[in-house]
């Protein structure tokens, strides 16, 4: 399939970059345990998702709370440039799988959107977003793939999300390109709260998908 095969080349460049294996993340193989049925369990509130400026993949200014509407959200921040395969490549690898879920799932489909937003506006411009969004994104689903126009309008949305990251200097001051992070994906529901924050070992498509389904059925009830 088209996304493992994406992962085995982020695998394998990885490896060739750090000259050893990688331990990989849950999130790339089978869910090691049963997963609690949809609907057995609450979601509660965690937090308001904060609103920020942001461009999408053609470079449109817009708000982020345009982006999430009133649907379902799962978030993820991302660099599309990120090494660390436990890192954002883990989030767009799960995030693929979600999409190929809520695909089969008519349900589901037009209730959620995916995000993908870079926490680099220097590097990841509308356009790089839109290269990188070809690895992942179907044309019949709605994920977004979004960045910054500065550091300016980034830092409060990662203020408000608690979303740590630092980047990396050279010698001589210049930004190497790499940064320091803590892997973040948020689900959001149809009010902007957030719901869950998952982290690189607890980040897996089933768990997301069944989340997903607790909150639409929360809505039916």
């Amino acid at each position: 399939m088209k996304h493992r095969a994406v992962a085995i080349f982020l695998l394998a460049t990885a490896s060739i970059s750090w000259g050893e294996a990688t331990v990989l993340a849950p999130g790339y193989g089978e869910l090691q345990y049963t997963a609690p049925a949809p609907g057995t369990y609450r979601l509660p509130p965690l937090g308001d998702a904060v609103d920020g400026r942001v461009l999408d993949a053609s470079g449109k200014p817009m708000q982020l709370y345009d982006v999430l509407e009133d649907k379902l959200v799962l978030m993820g921040f991302i660099y599309t440039h990120c090494p660390d395969m436990n890192g954002c490549p883990l989030a767009s690898y799960v995030m693929k799988q979600v999409q190929e879920k809520l695909v089969e799932d008519p349900k589901l489909k037009d209730d959620v959107v995916l995000i993908s937003l870079s926490f680099d506006p220097e590097l990841d411009t509308p356009d790089a977003m839109k290269k990188y969004s070809h690895h992942f994104k179907r044309k019949d689903f709605d994920w977004r793939f979004l960045t910054t126009a500065s550091e300016a309008d980034l830092q409060p949305i990662l203020e408000g999300y608690g979303q740590f990251r630092a980047k990396y200097y050279d010698p001589d001051g210049d930004y190497s390109g790499s940064m320091s992070h803590i892997l973040r994906v948020y689900l959001v529901d149809r009010n902007k709260h957030i719901r869950n924050i998952y982290s690189a070992g607890f980040l897996h498509a089933d768990t997301a998908t069944n989340d997903l389904k607790t909150l639409l059925m929360e809505e039916q009830n």
